[in-house]
């Protein structure tokens, strides 16, 4: 099938290529001129998993391609997925501006019968704006339909060639039979292809995402119950995970979610419900604790030198991992970025490393003559006060606690992602917070 995808970000340049790993001839469009020019030359923009190698197999074989060409992409597929960014505004709207531009762009070069696929993350009644705005320069037939994506970063090529379910939302047979034989190859395993009204795919993947920020928000406020009854928090997630009916999925505690999606797709839905006329408080709490459950280790961190009766200003802290999540280097919403600020806005110095993440969080962060990056873990924590865990990074997991302690002027973890165990700290001679779970204190 010929397929052209508008927008080569991180939704649209994975579906590009996997589209075209299955045999399809994709074409990949996007206005930037530079970016186009560096895909072309084999530099892939951000940070996934295999996605490099795809790309570039695809390319050489001539299934894969990208332009800056919006005509040449329109006209030459059959399929045409709109995967333009749709930024976030204070209130929780989606900002659609590039969505319909791309949309009025397709209508002007619109040049026989085709399937346009809303991927972007967008709200209810957007295919709705998407074929207004197509309409308004074309008379050839065409139908919209929405494709949500499920695509988990530092997973998504997995994700993508071995989806769960493909969410199809489609108002009529035609389209709905084309998007079922575009994704066969993809659930040769029986997972199904969900068909359903536009309206209801629209919906799908807001209430999807809240429902596992949900997850994560309630196992935080469980953690931070469990700190003031002396419960473990680790027990408690086993105990309930259990449960057929619960699962161990997403009842991590830890310091908040970021990302690109839970933080917005939460907020989303709620603005959703609003317009609506609906009071979603549910979605309302799970976004306030997670704002919350952000501020959490900083405030641990100054509490412990409360204690001792000193500041934090003057002290060095090392930190590990600035990405939201391991496997990927985006920093949006990712409570490092919370911790960060904090600390040094009481006079703290932070150095900071991330297998990924660390030119990514310098854009975010901004420029802070007290904020340095170092080029190792171990480069990190030379002279730092102590150790502060943001990112779970796999190669954190079992580090040379001996080198650790030697490094750092006293031996105190502050561990926000819970990857060491209490018993093991305590037998390293570590004081050490986690979250959720009692404190090792070495002189108690």
């Amino acid at each position: 099938m010929k397929v052209g995808v508008i927008g080569t970000g991180y939704v649209g340049l994975v579906a590009g290529a996997c589209f075209a790993d299955n045999g399809n001839e994709v074409i990949c469009v996007d206005v930037n001129e530079a970016k186009v020019q560096a895909l072309k030359n084999g530099e892939i923009p951000i940070y996934e998993p295999g996605l490099d190698s795809i790309v570039e197999r695809n390319t050489k074989n001539g299934r894969l391609s990208f332009t800056t060409s919006t005509e040449e992409g329109v006209q030459k597929s059959d399929v045409i997925f709109i995967a333009v960014g749709t930024p976030q505004g204070e209130d929780g709207s989606a900002d659609l501006s590039r969505v319909l531009q791309v949309a009025e762009s397709i209508g002007k070069h619109i040049n026989a019968y085709k399937v346009i696929v809303d991927k972007s993350t967008v709200p209810v009644g957007t295919a709705e704006k998407v074929r207004a705005a197509i309409s308004k320069h074309t008379s050839q037939e065409f139908d919209v339909v929405s494709n949500p994506e499920f695509l988990k970063e530092g997973a998504a090529i997995d994700d993508f060639m071995k989806p769960d379910r493909v969410v199809i939302g489609a108002n009529n047979e035609k389209s709905a039979k084309i998007m079922q034989e575009l994704y066969a190859p993809f659930v040769r395993n029986n997972n199904p292809i969900l068909v359903m009204d536009v309206v209801s795919a629209e919906l799908t993947k807001y209430a999807a995402n809240a429902m596992l920020a949900t997850r994560i928000s309630f196992m935080n406020e469980i953690a931070n119950l469990c700190e003031k009854t002396g419960a473990n928090i680790d027990h408690i997630r086993k105990g309930i995970g259990t449960d057929s009916r619960i699962g161990m999925s997403f009842l991590y505690s830890g310091i908040g979610y970021g990302g690109s999606c839970f933080p917005k797709d939460v907020q989303a839905i709620v603005k959703t419900a609003l317009d609506y006329d609906y009071d979603f408080k549910l979605g309302q709490a799970t976004e306030a604790v997670n704002k919350l459950q952000k501020s959490k280790l900083a405030k641990q961190v100054s509490e412990f030198y409360d204690t001792k009766g000193e500041s934090l200003n003057g002290k060095k802290f090392a930190m590990w991992g600035l990405a939201f999540k391991p496997q990927t280097d985006d920093v949006r919403e990712a409570p490092a970025l919370s911790v960060c600020k904090a600390l040094i806005e009481k006079g703290a110095t932070v150095v900071a490393y991330d297998p990924e993440a660390i030119e990514t969080f310098k854009v975010e962060f901004g420029s802070n003559d007290r904020m340095f990056y170092a080029k190792s873990e171990y480069d990190a924590i030379n002279g730092a006060d102590a150790l502060i865990v943001c990112t779970e990074w796999g190669q954190f997991r079992v580090p040379n606690f001996d080198k650790i302690k030697s490094e750092l002027k006293e031996p105190v973890i502050f561990d926000g992602r819970n990857i060491f165990k209490p018993k093991l700290m305590k037998e390293k001679g570590f004081v050490y917070y986690s979250i959720g779970r009692v404190p090792v204190l070495q002189d108690s």
